[in-house]
């Protein structure tokens, strides 16, 4: 029982590293031609640039979405940030440009080739890995999402590890978009991205959870892992 213990304890903790990492995107620079006035971008809103639902950021700017056609750096932006795979986006793009609600965005083969044509293109704005060099453009902070704030966990509820995928050591991470009420109660926790087996186990355990009262409703990320090979 107490291996057990200590052993959802570390879940807990490695869950909350992985938050922090995810909410800062440490996969992606996010970067954007220097016409960009805003120096930081939401979640929500890149999505919806990327997504082409929109053109232009809070600030006005007009912005012109960028991608790579692969690599780390892309396939962790579409999954983070898009919620898609990118066999899902490109069929989106394609529908897009079927019924001309939009068109195909650019995209260069490389990190160096994005850069590149962020750097010289007004209003452009791509990812990168956070290695990459960014000489000639900027790097937008991603900070938090809609309402986010800072709450501490008062009360959490351990995730069961669904035995079937355990025993057939199947894994991964579960991110999840947390909801918390004024009082602290979580509201909602809408799967993000994982295995929806996994999923739905870790929206049950958090929907139990307790968060520090504040003064309105705020939105936050949760990164949850099941590891069969602890």
């Amino acid at each position: 029982m107490k291996n057990t213990t200590k052993h959802f304890k570390n879940l807990i903790a490695v869950a909350g590293l992985m938050t922090s990492l995810a909410a800062f995107g440490a996969d992606v620079k996010i970067i954007a031609n220097p016409s960009v006035k805003s120096d930081s971008i939401s979640p929500e809103e890149l999505k919806s640039v990327f997504l082409e639902e929109k053109s232009s950021l809070s600030d006005g700017s007009r912005v012109e979405p960028v991608l790579s056609k692969g690599g780390s750096a892309h396939d962790a932006f579409v999954k983070q940030y898009l919620g898609k795979t990118e066999a899902t986006l490109q069929t989106y793009y394609r529908t897009l440009v079927f019924t001309g609600k939009g068109s195909m965005p650019k995209a260069e083969a490389s990190d160096s080739d994005v850069v590149a044509y962020v750097a010289r293109t007004r209003g452009a704005i791509g990812y990168v890995s956070p290695e990459s060099s960014t000489d000639g453009v900027k790097t937008l902070v991603v900070v938090g999402g809609e309402n986010f704030g800072s709450r501490k966990l008062v009360t959490h509820v351990d995730p069961v590890y669904p035995p079937e995928l355990y025993k057939n050591h199947i894994g991964g991470v579960v991110r999840l978009k947390v909801t918390i009420a004024a009082n602290g109660n979580v509201e909602s926790a809408e799967l993000l991205g994982g295995n929806p087996v996994l999923g739905e186990y870790a929206q049950a355990a958090v929907k139990t959870w307790v968060y520090a009262a504040g003064s309105s409703k705020t939105k936050t990320e949760v990164s949850i892992p099941f590891d069969p090979n602890r």
